[in-house]
């Protein structure tokens, strides 16, 4: 083997390893989460109740109780990963990502509204959650192109906390007359839970997942032009405008479907689309499926956290991923801020 070979193997083996690292990671987490709750099981048990052998009780806590909860926070995570990578990659910014630019909060008033509309089908309160996440993104642009330009980092963070915080104003009036029961469920929801898991929203958020997650990578070669620049993008013949509107709508979707299956999970597409270019990965295709994977990661942990950390009481999972996000945007900040 020549030292050319042995150069171009070892750059291969050193871009492997933090897939492998991932699975291996997302592997443990996973049966972690589903070993740990109110009744702890072996990890023997946990893989004969996966398999659907065992006694009845022990398979429905594994089967109808902790995997769909680990799939939807796995799900819930990959989607914010890529959205906020999509969306960094779009503006530019290293700081963007869906809650932060108020795409979340404005999901959250389209599903919210829905529900104190009575909308009870769960495919309408997403197509909502579609059209409030959409209407947030046009807003936060149109507010940071009037004051002084959509490219500017701090104009864009700022329009982003103005529309969040009216769209939990708006999320406010529209519960003022809920029961007190409901008004509880729905503020808990604004906090981000995957305490009601199903297999339908399993279902709901993979297909999810599969459809505008796929778009994102295989549009990911416009995002590597975009990254050069409006002229140099242009110039390569990308049409900077719709493409860049294109992949910002998509990546608003997949964070409302993210909403509509697990409330407001802040911080997720911030932290993780960095820690994948620190990993290595620099083009946006890699950089979108790791963050993918590692997304899915941190939300499995994420969740484990928050229902064992304080048990029998239960954490907001928006809490814990803040406590993690927020120490992590102040310092990425620091160092975007001239």
């Amino acid at each position: 083997m020549t030292q050319a070979e042995v150069s171009l193997r070892s750059v291969a083996d050193r871009g492997r390893w933090p897939w492998v690292v991932g699975v291996v990671l997302l592997v443990m987490v996973s049966l972690l989460a589903i070993a740990l709750g109110a009744v702890s099981l072996p990890v023997d048990t946990v893989v004969n109740g996966l398999r659907g052998s065992g006694d009845a009780a022990t398979v429905a806590i594994v089967q109808e109780l902790r995997l769909p909860r680990v799939l939807l926070a796995a799900l819930v995570g990959a989607g914010l990963a890529m959205s906020g990578g999509a969306l960094q990659g779009t503006m530019r910014n290293p700081l963007a990502e869906p809650y932060l630019l108020g795409v979340s909060g404005g999901a959250a008033v389209g599903s919210v509204t829905a529900m104190a509309l009575g909308v009870e089908a769960p495919a309408l309160i997403t197509a909502c959650a579609f059209a409030g996440a959409a209407a947030a993104t046009l807003l936060v642009t149109a507010l940071a192109r009037v004051v002084g330009g959509s490219g500017d980092t701090r104009l864009l963070l700022m329009a982003g906390v103005v529309v969040g915080a009216f769209a939990n104003a708006a999320i406010l009036v529209a519960l003022a007359d809920a029961p007190p029961e409901r008004l509880r469920g729905a503020l808990w929801w604004m906090m981000g839970s995957a305490a009601d898991a199903s297999w339908s929203a399993v279902g709901r958020s993979a297909v999810a997942l599969a459809l505008l997650g796929s778009v994102l990578v295989w549009r990911a070669r416009d995002l590597d032009v975009l990254a050069l620049g409006g002229e140099p993008a242009a110039a390569l013949g990308v049409h900077v405008e719709r493409a860049s509107r294109t992949l910002f709508l998509v990546a608003s979707w997949l964070a409302a479907a993210t909403v509509a299956a697990a409330g407001l999970v802040g911080f997720v597409g911030l932290v993780v689309p960095n820690l994948a270019r620190a990993l290595g990965a620099r083009r946006h295709r890699p950089m979108l499926l790791l963050s993918a994977l590692y997304g899915a990661v941190l939300l499995v942990a994420a969740d484990l956290l928050a229902r064992t950390l304080r048990a029998p009481a239960e954490l907001p999972l928006g809490a814990v991923t803040a406590l993690i996000g927020v120490p992590f945007f102040l310092s990425q900040l620091r160092k975007v801020t001239p």
